[in-house]
């Protein structure tokens, strides 16, 4: 094949490609993701309860998802944002991922900042090391049901 033949072979590879990745990011709301609405966030059928009985909790006017679930620092919420979007992504994708759906350690710290962020000064006390210690108490152990309601 002639440099002619191949680079048509190429770009024909290339767009193709393109066109599934545009077709894919369209059909899955991808936008919808670079905002801070919750309703992004349920996108994915598996999240839909989340949503519904946060819509019904107490955070509900107070905290959106992004609030408790990302850094408040753009660097690290950027960063967070990406490698939860490649997670979520390749879980969904080849439906490999938990039922019910679980927080790994590092969107659990990111948690429990949050929670002393807003709560902070009310529970210093209690949680004392919280971000740091390994077997501190976290506010999820007693307050697992606040962002999301009861689970069961």
């Amino acid at each position: 094949m002639e440099g002619g033949g191949r680079r048509l072979v190429l770009a024909v590879l290339l767009g193709g490609l393109a066109g599934l990745g545009a077709f894919t990011f369209h059909h899955g709301e991808g936008l919808s993701y670079f905002s801070t609405d919750p309703r992004g966030c349920k996108n994915c059928h598996i999240m839909n309860d989340e949503y519904a009985s946060w819509s019904k909790g107490s955070h509900e006017d107070v905290a959106a998802c992004v609030d408790c679930h990302l850094p408040h620092a753009l660097v690290p919420k950027l960063f967070s944002k990406a490698r939860n979007g490649y997670f979520h992504s390749k879980g969904f994708t080849f439906q490999d991922f938990h039922e019910p759906i679980l927080i790994q350690p590092a969107n659990a710290a990111i948690l429990q900042a949050s929670c002393l962020r807003c709560h902070g000064e009310f529970v210093h006390d209690i949680v004392r090391g919280s971000s740091t210690a390994e077997d501190a108490v976290q506010c999820v152990h007693c307050h697992r049901g606040v962002g999301h309601g009861a689970r069961g």
